[in-house]
């Protein structure tokens, strides 16, 4: 895969209150991902962006919510996020870049 595909696999962070305590513990970050992306993928994509060694990739499929809009039933898109636990000594830090 080039490096621009690479780019499309990494959706974002997924901030919640589980993924910033298992960041704290046990150096796992979560990010949503692209729904196609394999465990491969998702670890080049992470150590080309951050220039981090990633020890380990777990990816989980969400299912979208059943949503009522008036009348109406809906559903959100399926989505897909990975947890990455980093190596030993290495660190992700998304505020950093921010001030």
């Amino acid at each position: 895969m080039s490096d621009s595909g690479l780019f499309k696999v990494i959706l974002g962070p997924h901030v919640s209150e589980k993924s910033t305590m298992m960041a704290e513990d046990s150096r796992q970050v979560v990010f949503k991902v692209s729904v196609d992306a394999s465990k491969p993928q998702i670890r080049r994509a992470i150590e080309k962006l951050f220039s981090v060694e990633v020890e380990s990739v777990q990816v989980m499929r969400q299912k979208g919510k059943k949503k009522n809009f008036g009348r109406v039933s809906g559903r959100r898109k399926d989505w897909k996020k990975a947890y990455v636990r980093l190596k030993e000594g290495q660190d992700l830090d998304f505020l950093a870049d921010a001030g």
